[in-house]
């Protein structure tokens, strides 16, 4: 029965790592260079400086947030790290899922965090058994 081979022994394809690395590369891309960093700028246009003060933590909670997002998307990118990345950037999604609903009243905007927690789970769930 030398022969006899299972199925999970079979090399993946190029192509389905490749199809499997783009969410994940994407959702990365989109917290540590976008989100993340956005929440950095001093931009006096940026959005998140007005958030922040309406939240009434203070500005420092901001820096901490986007560093937080930052890390967990590299951390993301990383097989070894990607549940460590993906806890950080789920608890900054659900934070800000609450504060829309109960700090500022606005429970449809937290839709948006909702999609974006969606998504760090789904990447999470696609890679943790480090199969990339």
């Amino acid at each position: 029965m030398p022969e006899l081979k299972l199925i999970a022994e079979q090399p993946r394809h190029r192509l389905d790592v490749f199809i499997a690395w783009v969410p994940r590369i994407g959702v990365a891309l989109l917290f540590a260079a976008f989100v993340g960093a956005s929440n950095l700028s001093n931009d006096p246009h940026n959005g998140w400086i007005t958030m922040f003060e309406r939240i009434g933590i203070g500005q420092w909670f901001r820096y901490v947030t986007g560093l937080m997002q930052i890390a967990g998307g590299i951390l993301l990118l990383v097989p070894r790290t990607i549940t460590l990345g993906a806890v950080l950037l789920a608890s900054t999604m659900a934070g800000a899922m609450f504060v829309q609903i109960f700090v500022l009243h606005t429970p449809l905007l937290a839709v948006v965090p909702a999609i974006l927690l969606a998504a760090v789970i789904a990447v999470w769930w696609s890679g943790r058994a480090g199969s990339f």
